[in-house]
């Protein structure tokens, strides 16, 4: 478990006495870890309930998100986080809970998206920080976290592209149906871990309205909103991509099925002369004036291959071969 103290949390002053930010190794931890630092009973209980885990969600289902304020004042913000693996085009989800009291923000993440480490990253290296008090912790965490989200949505948004470039690609090549669900699939998963979030900072942004001294908290509350807004709209788009690109490929399809038949076909059609005359002089008839004829032999490969020939240009001529 790690702690900061001492940063400025507003801008015309230090940190107040024992104001801190708590970033707890593990979910299980944290109510002991919230117990310790002064948090309530009734918000432990409260946070308990609450936790990532006690209630265990089916896989690949994302954490739903969720702000409660309890009877004693503190905030308790469970939102869901997302990471993306580049080399298997997998989006991950997890979550972050947040406790936020009056001089302290207890937090703990569980997943691969590694949003508290960022969110330090920031607050010591300078970063601007939109709010006052405990609450920019929040603030600069919720941004990181919508940051993040930013990366998966431009993630998904290469693989689309490389999957549009192999369907519309003149060459041959491997069934591209498998990629375009599978891209369909965990674009699905980041919209759902992305709506939540969505109906969460309203709700932030009316505790924000509550809180005496607060008005700096809304302006970065609606950047945030409007963040995840373009992301999903982004990712909508990306899945009515690959739905057209799934019906272009179909059409494809079926067009290469019908170039195939008529190929087919047209082959069929030039072997059906040879076979024709072939059949007719294996039918040994004893009275066939070119049987004792010198050119009757030569003469029909001739006009079989002649007739052969016709057929093929032909066939070239519209297309069919």
């Amino acid at each position: 478990m790690g702690t900061s103290d001492g940063w400025e949390l507003a801008e015309d002053g230090p940190v107040p006495a024992g104001a801190r930010w708590v970033i707890v190794d593990s979910m299980d931890d944290l109510s002991d870890a919230a117990r310790r630092h002064g948090i309530s009973d009734r918000a432990i209980a409260l946070l308990e309930h609450r936790i990532p885990g006690a209630h265990p969600p089916a896989p690949n289902h994302a954490q739903r998100a969720r702000l409660d304020r309890s009877p004693d004042g503190e905030l308790i913000l469970t939102t869901p986080t997302l990471s993306y693996d580049e080399a298997t085009h997998d989006v991950h989800t997890g979550a972050l809970t947040s406790v936020v009291g009056n001089d302290v923000v207890l937090m703990a993440e569980l997943g691969d998206a590694h949003v508290l480490d960022r969110a330090v990253a920031k607050l010591t290296g300078g970063f601007p920080v939109p709010d006052e008090g405990v609450h920019q912790v929040l603030a600069v965490v919720v941004l990181t976290l919508v940051a993040e989200a930013s990366d998966v949505e431009i993630g998904l948004g290469d693989a689309v592209a490389d999957a549009e470039r192999l369907v519309f690609s003149s060459a041959r090549h491997d069934n591209p149906l498998a990629e375009i669900y599978d891209l369909k699939r965990e674009i699905a998963e980041a919209r759902r871990a992305l709506s939540p979030v969505t109906s969460v900072l309203p709700e932030l942004m009316a505790e924000a309205d509550e809180g005496p001294g607060r008005r700096r908290s809304q302006p970065w509350l609606r950047r945030a909103e409007a963040w995840v807004d373009r992301l999903d709209k982004h990712l909508d788009g990306y899945d009515d991509l690959l739905s057209d690109m799934l019906s272009v490929h179909l059409a494809q399809v079926s067009v290469r099925q019908n170039e195939d038949v008529r190929k087919i076909s047209s082959w069929a059609a030039i072997a059906a002369a040879p076979t024709l005359v072939a059949s007719i002089y294996g039918m040994n008839f004893e009275h066939m004036p070119e049987l004792t004829w010198t050119f009757g032999y030569p003469l029909a490969i001739a006009a079989m291959g002649a007739v052969c020939y016709s057929l093929y240009r032909l066939f070239r001529r519209t297309g069919w071969l």
